[in-house]
């Protein structure tokens, strides 16, 4: 899920330099720390796939997905999570520090890869409280680190029981027991917002469905791969950054605002990336609509641009913008300090789409993207959406 922009998760369609490695480039202990963490890497084992998908085939992904919602939503109302979890911090982690010392460094480090990895949203996360701002780091870096098991320069080396070695090491995170610092940074985060584990646990099984699938027979398929993948992350976020005191609207109607713009920036990766996925034998588009159309995997590996395939991407683009208008309706219900990122990330993200269409829906050798002045121009924009809403600041501007 690389290029993840908190509540707006890219999905795993970018290469990233590795991040399974950040946890070695402090002194002190990082060796100890490496080498226990490239036992996630490298071991092999039986695959685990989630026994909720497994047991309830019949009922939609959409269905599925509720249900989670659901369950982030009741914890927020209830603005607690059960019993709070006293962190493990004494133990020798990255060398000597205090708790203290410790949770400040390891959050500094995670806002250093949130700097490099997402410029434009950790911009955005400046306007945050601290505590927000450190917690909604510490998310993002677990989230890149996830997706680097599957998507990063190891790749080939990941086998489904590293996967399930990274879940149980989750599992210790969520109980105080963190393995390195940016671990103490989730670990300290997790217990003190509402966030529930099982997002988390889902982005690992996005994780692998990459491992053991590269087709999708329909869209409630690749509903479910994007909710994985992407629209996980906004389940995650959402208690974090936190619901405005006036927001009129319901938490899970807020949060299925999340899960929609995980969803819509998903979609966009994919439609983006359709050529390079193809290079790499996947197709991340619904069968039964590429057959509807008169296409099938050989046009998409012949990478011809055609009226079938034209009309196609009109459809497929169409639907990634009413997630997006869908997302939209929520962001006015975050905390105020949260909205500008989130804005950001989402204004930035449908351009995307802009751009494959403005590239004749070539996106098997041409790759849609916002340059640098668009990106720019967009912060402003998202600045004034967070602060007066899209109507009203259009007003505005028209004066």
């Amino acid at each position: 899920m690389s290029g993840v922009l908190l509540w707006v998760s890219s999905g795993p369609k970018e290469n990233i330099n590795s991040l399974v490695s950040f946890s070695c480039r402090s002194g002190g202990g990082g060796e100890r720390t490496q080498k226990r963490f490239s036992g996630i890497s490298f071991a092999s084992g039986a695959s685990a796939f989630s026994s909720a998908v497994a047991a309830e085939t019949l009922r939609s992904s959409e269905e599925r997905v509720y249900e989670v919602v659901l369950k982030q939503a009741a914890l927020v109302k209830e603005n607690k999570r059960g019993t709070k979890i006293a962190l493990d911090l004494d133990k020798d982690v990255e060398g000597d520090f205090t708790n203290v010392d410790l949770l400040n460094a390891a959050y500094d480090r995670c806002g250093e890869v949130c700097a490099e990895y997402a410029k434009t949203f950790y911009l955005g996360t400046q306007l945050m409280t601290a505590e927000r701002r450190k917690a909604i780091w510490a998310i993002y870096v677990w989230c890149r680190r996830t997706d680097e098991l599957v998507d990063g320069p190891n790749a080939s080396h990941i086998t489904p029981g590293a996967l399930d070695r990274w879940e149980q090491r989750l599992s210790d995170v969520f109980e105080g027991r963190p393995y390195d610092m940016y671990d103490a940074a989730l670990s300290h985060t997790v217990s003190k917002y509402p966030v529930d584990i099982q997002p988390f646990k889902d982005m690992i099984e996005g994780m692998r469905m990459d491992l053991r699938k590269s087709r999708y027979d329909n869209f409630d398929e690749l509903y479910l791969y994007c909710y994985y993948v992407a629209g996980t992350v906004g389940l995650m976020s959402v208690p974090v950054m936190g619901i405005a005191p006036e927001a009129n609207a319901s938490t899970e109607s807020i949060y299925n605002a999340a899960l929609a713009l995980g969803i819509a920036n998903q979609l966009t990766n994919i439609l983006r990336d359709v050529g390079e996925d193809a290079r790499r034998g996947r197709v991340y588009l619904p069968q039964d609509e590429l057959a509807l159309a008169g296409l099938s995997d050989e046009d998409i590996f012949s990478g011809r641009v055609t009226d079938k395939w034209r009309k196609f991407m009109k459809g497929q683009i169409k639907r990634a913008r009413m997630f997006f208008d869908e997302a939209e309706r929520g962001v006015a219900d975050l905390n105020s300090a949260s909205r500008w990122p989130v804005w950001a990330s989402l204004l930035l993200y449908r351009q995307i789409l802009d751009s494959i269409e403005a590239n004749d829906y070539n996106n098997f050798t041409k790759r849609a993207y916002v340059g640098k002045v668009k990106k720019l121009l967009s912060l402003p924009t998202a600045y004034g959406f967070s602060l007066l809403g899209p109507q009203k600041f259009a007003k505005m501007v028209r004066r």
